[in-house]
């Protein structure tokens, strides 16, 4: 029979493998199996986080919001603010919100005043 040469294929996939591989630890980024499915489990992993880490920011501006707006004033809270924020149609998304109020707490507190303020006067000519 004659020598058969196998063909680069199988070589050229393993080593794109490896090298995705090449900063894991241990038998993780040296041997085929399991390289393969640390692969899996990475790329997993990475889609599963990049829809997480939207929900934890999300969390955080909120929980931002809330501490900056009961510094102030003792029954006045993030869902009341985000509330009178849509009555009034100010449309600041909940990020420029948080980037106000860590770099200009003073800008930050004439809105709420407004707002807060706006509610108020409606409520005195309502009744």
């Amino acid at each position: 029979m004659t020598r058969v040469k196998r063909g680069y294929t199988a070589r050229r996939r393993r080593k794109k493998i490896r090298l995705f591989a090449s900063t894991f630890k241990g038998a993780h980024s040296r041997l085929t199996r399991t390289t393969t499915q640390q692969r899996m489990r990475a790329l997993v992993s990475s889609h599963r986080d990049r829809s997480r880490k939207k929900r934890d920011f999300r969390r955080l501006w909120i929980t931002r919001i809330n501490a900056v707006t009961r510094e102030d004033r003792l029954f006045y809270s993030y869902s009341l603010f985000i509330h009178n924020l849509y009555k009034r149609q100010l449309l600041l998304n909940r990020k420029i919100l948080v980037q106000i109020a860590l770099s200009n707490k003073n800008f930050f507190d004439i809105i709420s005043n407004k707002i807060f303020n706006q509610k108020n006067t409606n409520q005195i000519k309502e009744s």
